[in-house]
């Protein structure tokens, strides 16, 4: 151990310049210490053993999506395709299992398979095609998760059971997930430090010509990269689905930028050549550390987008003054010298954040509970006015009641959520409201609510095969029929339409679109001419609708499965909105009611979100209190035209 430190340092203060140039020496590990440390010190409820194996738990799937992608960056590429490989694999495996009867292993196979098979196609276009890799599996995104639409037609298919094990627990609190991250990543490390592939890696990313040169076949190498890349996202799409239960074809929508993130924040550099797996698995923990922190701190979930892109941005350049300081990371493949200085910072780093942390933890050793009830709200989104809504008319009567509301976004993210309700459960909520971005992936997480005594309550969506306390919503297929016959009425029984869809996969989607095809069925008369997803938003509205009227100018109608897609519509057919073509839209926003009072919008129905936010809210509390409460209160859909829109509160 002397041998390591310089002779001029000595004593006390030669201990702490030997530790901090350990740290310096390891950007990514000060930054996550430094992380554990904040988090600790600002939030009682972030060092329990159940938060910290959320951490872990959250962390997973980034992790293993990141190890692929660092084969790829070691070798001076990149891959913004697994995301939606992961999605694609999942969906295989899921479609084959159980709605073609495939034995699970051969799903397993043909999911593994389909990682391999995208990862390829990358690799051929890249290495044999001359695409850049930008380019290649920028296509792969669009092309892997067009398929996983396809195969799933758009909804969410039930997971294998013997399969959705891996996202449960061993002895009923290890996280099967954890121990999938930590074996993907001792493969991931011996690929990179003990194997052919891995040093050509980084050959080829240190320099690619010199590689080839010295008669390294690059483009065969490079095939093998990219097919490790597919791999590793089919396995990570296999952990995501288990612990939705289900087979999302919008999963990990996204988590491409958080594995390459992770990546780099863990020393890797986007020009190739360097990078390790261990650097790979702590930027992982510095994103999922975050995530987690700010949602126990109650950080708006619009100002964590903020504080996560400016930390990553700090860890990356406080690893660039390293280098530039001269400090190196240990080189892969090195020797039993450098691996064990390796293995000295890092017990070290332990050590200290160890002792730091726990004495932080006396800081709230003797706080007292809130005398308030704390009850968690997550949220599907609030990028729609009808959710804020929710979120007002729940913020509203959380203050009446005296009640501490921490308000979570899951920006439509069905795993998201998910961490995002086992944080309300870790944390100890006395009550949960849930607005599922998804009904059967949001079940694992309210069955462990469930499981530790906390109140559950769901609002606008039900929770599929989990017990909730009770269920506070209007009628989504009722308020679709509602919508198909009003637009109908108003064409006299006859006439052309099209439809505006949701965002393939959310129950919201499906079930107003049910209604919309129940309630046409009185009306032989009408004619649908297209359907078309807009993803719930106005832009996209305004796109397919513009699109639509290409190929159908003669239409008189429109239905949307929300206002912000009729008023994308509403733009794109400019003077012949509530003229020649009546639209009709769903939710009963602010901005809705504002179109149908000006005559643009023939009507919204209108689910009264504000109403929905404050009866939630109230339940919670009575549900938390042991009162009795109705398991579905329903609260009136209401179809607001111009002639009773000015008496309408919402």
């Amino acid at each position: 151990m002397a041998a390591d430190t310089h002779p001029s340092t000595t004593g006390a203060g030669g201990g702490a310049a030997a530790i901090r140039r350990l740290l310096l020496d390891n950007g990514a590990l000060t930054a996550l210490i430094v992380l554990l440390v904040a988090m600790s010190a600002l939030s009682g409820d972030f060092l329990t053993t159940d938060n910290l194996l959320n951490v872990g738990v959250q962390a997973a799937v980034t992790a293993i999506l990141a190890f692929g992608v660092t084969f790829v960056i070691v070798s001076a590429g990149i891959d913004l395709s697994v995301g939606s490989v992961a999605a694609l694999s999942a969906t295989v495996l899921a479609w084959s299992a159980t709605q073609h009867g495939v034995p699970v292993v051969i799903a397993l196979l043909l999911a593994v398979a389909t990682g391999i098979v995208a990862g390829l196609v990358n690799g051929f276009l890249i290495a044999y095609g001359k695409l850049p890799p930008f380019i290649a599996t920028l296509a792969m995104l669009s092309v892997a998760r067009g398929l996983s639409l396809v195969i799933s037609e758009g909804s969410p298919i039930a997971f294998p059971d013997s399969v959705s094990h891996l996202g449960d627990t061993l002895g009923g609190w290890l996280p099967v997930p954890v121990l999938v991250m930590v074996v993907m990543g001792l493969i991931a490390a011996f690929v990179l430090g003990r194997t052919y592939i891995g040093r050509s890696m980084y050959a080829i990313g240190g320099n690619e010509e010199a590689a080839r040169l010295s008669g390294l076949r690059v483009k065969r190498q490079k095939l093998a990269i990219y097919a490790l890349s597919g791999v590793f996202a089919a396995a990570a799409g296999v952990v995501l689905a288990s612990r939705l239960s289900s087979a999302q074809p919008q999963a990990a929508d996204g988590y491409e930028l958080d594995a390459i993130a992770a990546v780099v924040i863990g020393g890797a550099s986007l020009a190739g050549g360097t990078g390790k797996a261990s650097g790979t698995l702590i930027g992982a923990l510095i994103l999922a550390v975050l995530r987690n922190g700010l949602n126990l701190l109650s950080v708006s979930a619009f100002w964590q987008q903020v504080v996560i892109g400016v930390v990553i941005a700090l860890a990356v350049l406080l690893d660039t003054l390293r280098r530039k300081a001269g400090a190196t990371p240990a080189a892969a493949g090195a020797g039993s010298g450098g691996k064990g200085r390796q293995a000295a910072t890092y017990g070290l780093a332990a050590v200290v954040t160890v002792a730091v942390v726990g004495a932080t933890s006396f800081l709230h050793g003797g706080n007292s509970p809130s005398a308030n009830p704390r009850i968690g709200l997550a949220l599907s989104t609030l990028n729609n006015p009808f959710f804020v809504q929710i979120q007002s008319g729940a913020k509203a009567e959380a203050k009446k009641l005296g009640v501490d509301l921490t308000v979570t976004d899951a920006q439509n993210d069905a795993s998201q959520q998910a961490n995002q309700l086992q944080n309300f459960t870790s944390s100890g909520y006395d009550s949960i409201i849930v607005n599922p971005v998804d009904s059967d992936a949001a079940s694992n997480a309210v069955k462990a609510a469930d499981k530790a005594k906390i109140p559950v309550v769901a609002v606008d969506r039900g929770v599929n095969k989990a017990p909730v306390d009770a269920l506070v919503a209007s009628d989504n297929v009722a308020g679709g029929e509602l919508a198909a016959k009003t637009v109908a009425e108003k064409l006299g029984g006859t006439g052309k339409i099209v439809i505006l869809q949701g965002q393939a996969g959310t129950s919201a989607a499906r079930e107003r679109a049910a209604g919309f095809a129940e309630g046409l069925k009185a009306y032989p008369g009408i004619q649908v001419l297209a359907q078309q997803p807009a993803d719930f938003d106005r832009t996209k509205g305004l796109d397919v609708m513009s699109n639509l009227l290409q190929a159908h100018p003669d239409v008189q109608g429109v239905i949307a499965a929300n206002d912000e897609m009729a008023l994308g519509a509403i733009k794109a057919l400019g003077s012949k909105a509530g003229k020649s073509v009546q639209v009709v839209g769903f939710d009963g926003t602010p901005d809705g009611l504002k179109a149908v009072e000006q005559g643009t919008l023939y009507a919204s129905v209108a689910q009264q979100p504000s109403q929905l936010g404050r009866i939630a809210v109230d339940n919670a509390l009575k549900a938390l209190r042991g009162k009795k409460v109705e398991e579905t209160v329903k609260v009136p859909v209401k179809v607001v035209t111009e002639a009773n829109v000015a008496g309408f509160s919402g």
